[in-house]
């Protein structure tokens, strides 16, 4: 029998209406469980591991993702998977986060929650959470089918730190502009092999020091010195910079001025696109070139989530700022095409 750990943090799937006022109020899994019959006919060993209290996922940070972490680290060797009830807002950055502090994972960590409460008549909890169960338990000659951090969300399994949430209003509420789908959910799981991780050979590794002084400056035409200076002349310790197409900013003189400041302060830059599809490329047009020159990183197709939590996370490694900006601009988890 598969054993699988559950771990309830709260977000919208937790939710029950207060009849007294209306709004939506977090409930205990207990009650998530009265609502889902269906999990007592799976055929697996379910525990569960509640927050106390419950969390909106607006407020996660990097010490709640460590606490994510340590869970599935600690309980490691006596599950076959884990499935992470979370909000929707931060499920990208939580996922991401996760891929990064569990290096070598070789089971299944799916991430998973819902638009509407479990308690409506139209939900989509109940769907998304017996699927990332199945998912969580999928083996295929003794080993975990899908060793990494996953988010499955409407009938679709995305790597963690490719997704992003893009739909407020809608049940497909992720999508993973870079990366293709690991699996479809329909008639059958269709798991696309080709797409996931190979199993790691070493052991599991916990990394949890993050270094979260960071800060992100994103460019609109008309942009002034104070604007950007309050960024490049912040105490942070290293800029994501959300630039327009492939990689490109303005040329004006002042603001390239603004940028190497920063680099000579030894603060590391690395250059993301706002558009959602597509890769940064340095160099490909004048209007990026001083900026490959002057040392600025390429953040190639990384989202925006996983560029924050992967700077966090390199950061928090305490490496000379050299070896920090190589691994920056190299896949440490299957995070960015370069």
């Amino acid at each position: 029998m598969n054993k699988i750990l559950i771990i309830y943090t709260g977000g919208t799937i937790g939710m029950i209406n207060d009849p007294d006022n209306g709004m939506l109020v977090p409930f205990n899994f207990e009650q998530i469980k009265e609502n889902v019959p269906e999990l007592s006919r799976l055929n697996y060993h379910l525990d569960v591991h509640s927050f106390n209290p419950v969390l909106d996922s607006s407020n996660m940070d990097p010490e709640i993702w460590k606490t994510l972490a340590e869970l599935v680290y600690t309980n490691y060797d006596l599950y076959d998977g884990f499935v992470i009830l979370h909000g929707s807002d931060t499920m990208a950055f939580t996922a991401s986060a996760l891929s990064f502090m569990l290096e070598n994972l070789g089971k299944p960590v799916v991430l998973t929650g819902s638009q509407l409460p479990i308690g409506e008549i139209r939900t989509d909890a109940k769907e998304n959470l017996i699927t990332a169960l199945e998912i969580a338990a999928t083996k295929e000659k003794g080993k975990a089918l899908v060793p990494e951090v996953c988010i499955y969300f409407d009938a679709q399994l995305f790597r963690g730190n490719r997704s992003i949430k893009y739909n407020i209003e809608k049940f497909e509420a992720f999508r993973s502009p870079n990366y293709p789908l690991l699996a479809e959910a329909g008639v059958h799981l269709d798991f696309h092999s080709n797409y996931i991780l190979e199993a790691p050979k070493d052991k599991l590794i916990l990394r949890t020091n993050f270094n979260s002084n960071i800060g992100v400056l994103k460019l609109y035409p008309g942009i002034t010195i104070q604007a950007v200076q309050a960024i490049t002349e912040s105490k942070v310790d290293a800029i994501i910079l959300e630039t327009f197409g492939s990689g490109n900013t303005t040329t004006a003189q002042w603001f390239l001025d603004s940028l190497q400041k920063a680099i000579d302060n030894d603060k590391i830059i690395i250059d993301i696109s706002q558009c959602k599809k597509g890769s940064v490329q340095l160099g490909l047009y004048e209007t990026s070139r001083e900026l490959q020159q002057m040392g600025i990183l390429s953040g190639f197709d990384l989202t925006f989530e996983a560029t924050v939590t992967k700077l966090m996370f390199v950061m928090g490694l305490g490496l000379p700022i050299e070896e920090s900006k190589k691994l920056m601009e190299q896949s440490l988890r299957g995070e960015l095409s370069n």
